[in-house]
């Protein structure tokens, strides 16, 4: 069983949402992220999603595509991932992580590295999940394979415009959690129009039968606390990137504490 499953377990036990921020690597600061990640979970967060940055990243808005360049200037690339996720797991060995990002630097690190390379490397830094954007379920059956053996999931994104067809396609690969992006267009865009996500989560939860966690547009604690009463997990990525931007390197671990306890705080109300 993998730490994610887990995860949502002990909080459907408990009658509780999965509150998954996400921040990209290396942002703002290279050295940040271990301490950043920790100060997550202080303020309540139950998985941490990490971006991997990369130089076309087709379904992130300008505030990531943004971070992701200044992630990238400093040096940051998949080996420097890696090793942000062994720094956090020394001191803590129960927080699931997911790498988020595309296909491109993971089909990289295993040409550098040996096949299997990442799959083996990431397993052994402590990943529990990874979510690439571009990789389709129906050309994932290996790959998910060989995340399954190494006790990690392989998490899909659906979208409003996602057929049964395609819930059903995702449904047979997926573990973990399927993330279901809960706007038309890139992360960070629009307002969130919470009856919509209400309106679409029986469609999904026909097809898909593990947690739902619900992300892009939601900016504050208030719009989590609505998506949280019909999703199973509430993502934040761009509104914590945005609030991290121009802080001091002091500053940037108390900013996301502030922010998130917030969130859970409106999540467990």
């Amino acid at each position: 069983m993998s730490r994610i499953q887990t995860t949502f377990e002990q909080l459907q036990a408990k009658g509780r949402k999965a509150l998954i921020p996400y921040v990209t690597a290396g942002f703002p600061f290279a050295d940040i992220t271990p301490s950043l990640m920790h100060g997550m979970v202080e303020a309540g967060a139950d998985i941490i999603e990490l971006g991997v940055p990369f130089s076309d990243p087709m379904a992130d808005g300008p505030v990531i595509q943004k971070a992701g360049e200044k992630a990238l200037s400093l040096g940051i690339g998949m080996v420097q991932v890696l090793e942000h996720v062994r720094e956090f797991r020394k001191r803590n060995h129960t927080t699931p992580v997911v790498l988020m990002g595309y296909a491109n630097p993971v089909e990289r690190y295993d040409q550098r590295h040996g096949e299997d390379a990442f799959v083996r490397d990431a397993a052994a830094a402590g990943v529990d999940g990874v979510l690439v954007v571009d990789y389709p379920p129906e050309e994932c059956e290996d790959f998910a394979a060989k995340l399954r053996a190494h006790q990690m999931d392989l998490i899909f994104l659906l979208a409003p415009t996602s057929t049964p067809e395609r819930m059903a396609q995702v449904a047979r690969v997926a573990s973990g959690y399927v993330y279901y992006v809960s706007l038309k267009g890139v992360t960070g865009s629009a307002a969130l129009d919470t009856s919509a996500v209400e309106a679409m989560l029986p469609s999904i939860r026909e097809h898909v039968h593990i947690p739902v966690g619900v992300g892009f547009g939601i900016r504050d604690a208030a719009t989590a606390q609505a998506v949280g009463r019909v999703a199973d997990a509430v993502v934040i990525g761009s509104r914590i990137i945005q609030l991290l931007e121009n802080q001091p390197h002091e500053r940037v671990v108390a900013v996301a504490i502030d922010f998130l306890r917030g969130v859970r705080k409106a999540l467990d109300a």
